[in-house]
């Protein structure tokens, strides 16, 4: 763990570096651009379908229920809406992590990798659109997983566990492949996806927890107004992309690091193969 808490203190000096914030201006900017679109057309006949439901299967009722049970009853009014933003979290993810992806990482790559690595040589092993494709594949996983799981939401700290768990899983697969694209070859990348995977999973878990936030935040402001929506939309956007761009800067130091390690173990071996 060692690695992945040194890791974790370059991240957080590198996050505050001037080109960091600023870098983290583009995907905001871009996703609230977007869901500002999808949602302007998509979320009242959004809203209708899904209170069309919950009137034809009683839902109302059970979801009462269940509220007063775990002393949130000031949200049965906004159990809609509110069932709604969760139905729509895992595509805010998707678009969050494409925008880091084409926007932030490679910044970062270069912003790590100049300053801390120049020494490492750059084998391309992966590309952007294999990256891309990855993590719509992941992805794809994710949501049938994120489906199953609403229903822990019953128990919110079980709830909180299992979706940072899922996240943990999630980014760990896509940004350590991100983080090593450029600079290890396939073959590199996938030793240290085997080898590092504890610690990948760890850096995950650990910005999984922190996903959580934005769902507390939609949470809050749901029992104040559904006026609040949009702003919550916008102040939850954004601190994914704060999550993301650090977590992007995590994993780049760990894998970087684990990066510069393997070729150091396999530096001599080579040297005796070819003696």
């Amino acid at each position: 763990m060692r690695g992945v808490l040194n890791a974790y203190g370059r991240a957080v000096l590198s996050q505050l570096h001037g080109r960091m914030l600023i870098l983290s201006a583009v995907p905001f900017l871009l996703s609230v651009a977007v869901w500002g679109v999808v949602l302007f057309f998509t979320l009242q006949p959004l809203l209708d379908w899904l209170t069309g439901h919950f009137f034809e299967f009683e839902l109302y009722e059970y979801s009462s229920a269940w509220l007063e049970t775990i002393g949130l009853a000031v949200l049965k009014t906004v159990v809609v809406p509110l069932f709604a933003m969760l139905l729509l979290l895992p595509l805010m993810i998707l678009t969050a992590l494409i925008f880091i992806g084409v926007a932030a990482v490679p910044a970062i790559v270069k912003h790590v990798g100049d300053r801390h690595y120049p020494h490492l040589e750059k084998r391309q092993g992966g590309s952007l659109v294999k990256g891309i494709g990855k993590a719509i594949s992941l992805f794809l996983v994710f949501v049938v997983i994120w489906v199953c799981l609403l229903p822990l939401y019953a128990i919110p700290p079980l709830a909180i566990m299992a979706s940072a768990l899922l996240w943990g899983w999630l980014t760990s697969r896509v940004m350590s492949y991100d983080a090593l694209s450029e600079h290890a070859s396939a073959e590199e990348i996938e030793a240290i996806q085997r080898e590092k995977k504890w610690g990948l999973l760890a850096i995950g878990v650990a910005s999984g927890a922190a996903g959580s936030l934005p769902a507390i935040v939609w949470i809050g402001g749901a029992a104040l107004s559904v006026v609040l929506f949009p702003f919550l939309l916008a102040a939850a956007v954004w601190i994914y992309v704060l999550i993301f761009i650090f977590t992007g800067l995590w994993f780049q130091y760990y894998c970087l690091e684990a990066l510069a390690q393997l070729r150091g173990r396999s530096a001599p071996i080579q040297e005796l193969e070819q003696t």
